[in-house]
C-alpha cells in the first residue's frame, strides 16, 4: 500500500534549448484537489507529440517520492514532484520494480504498468542538463508509463495498492536495463502477454538470433 504524494499536469509549451525551439509538455506540476484520470490523460495534461509521448499506453507517468530524494541527495537539490515529467508522484511503491501488466488501484483509478520511461533530450532539457540522460539510464530508476483501465480521479493523499501482479518477472527496471544494456536478452520481451504490442512488434524485429554451433 502507498500514497499519492501529488498529481502533476502541464500543457506544451515552447522553449529554447541549445539553440533551438522545442515544443514540450515536460514541465508538470501539481494539482490542488481531485483531478479526473479518463481517456488518455488527467485532466489538465497534454502530450506535445504523441508519438513518441502519451496515448493509450502512455496515459500516465508514475515516479517515487524516493526515487525522487535519492535524486536530491545525489544532485544536491531538491526536486519538486513532477521535475520528472511524472503525473503521479507516489510513496510506498517501488515503481521501477513494478511488473508489467500489474494493475494499480490510485484514487478510484485502475492503471495498468506498461513500459519504462527511456529518456530523451528533452529530460535534459528539463533539467538544465545534456549528460543527465546518461545519468538517468544508469541509475536505472526510469519510473513506469501507464494506461488507464477504468477511469476515474487521484488526488494528494489517495491511497495507491496493487490490484493484480502478473506471474511473469519483467519489471520496469529489467526490461529497461534489457533494453539499454543487455539487448541480447530481448527475447526476454516476447515471452510476456502483457507487453504493448509496440515493443512487441520492436523486440521481434531486433531480437538477436540464437548462435548455432556447427561443429
Amino acid at each position: 500500500m502507498g500514497l499519492v504524494v501529488s498529481v502533476n499536469v502541464g500543457v506544451p509549451k515552447e522553449t529554447l534549448w541549445q539553440g533551438r525551439t522545442v515544443r514540450s509538455a515536460i514541465w508538470k506540476y501539481p494539482v490542488d484537489g481531485s483531478v479526473a484520470i479518463r481517456g488518455v490523460n488527467a485532466d489538465g495534461d497534454d502530450q506535445a507529440d504523441r508519438k513518441v509521448h502519451g496515448g493509450v499506453d502512455k496515459s500516465l507517468y508514475a515516479y517515487g517520492a524516493e526515487d525522487y530524494e535519492w535524486w536530491s541527495s545525489r544532485l544536491g537539490r531538491t526536486l519538486p514532484p513532477g521535475q520528472f515529467g511524472d503525473n503521479l508522484t507516489v510513496r510506498g511503491i517501488d515503481v521501477s520494480a513494478a511488473l508489467i501488466g500489474e494493475r494499480w488501484t490510485a484514487g478510484s483509478a485502475t492503471l495498468e504498468v506498461t513500459e519504462p520511461r527511456i529518456p530523451c533530450y528533452k529530460l535534459a532539457m528539463r533539467m538544465q542538463d545534456p549528460k543527465f540522460p546518461r545519468a538517468f539510464t544508469a541509475a536505472l530508476r526510469p519510473g513506469a508509463y501507464m494506461r488507464i483501465v477504468a477511469e476515474g480521479s487521484a488526488r494528494s493523499g489517495d491511497a495507491v495498492s496493487v490490484a493484480h501482479r502478473p506471474s511473469h518477472g519483467l519489471s520496469i527496471r529489467k526490461m529497461f536495463d534489457i533494453y539499454s544494456f543487455h539487448r541480447e536478452r530481448l527475447g526476454e520481451f516476447l515471452e510476456v502477454a502483457e507487453l504493448s504490442d509496440g515493443w512487441k512488434e520492436w523486440a521481434a524485429k531486433n531480437v538477436r538470433p540464437l548462435q548455432i554451433d556447427h561443429s
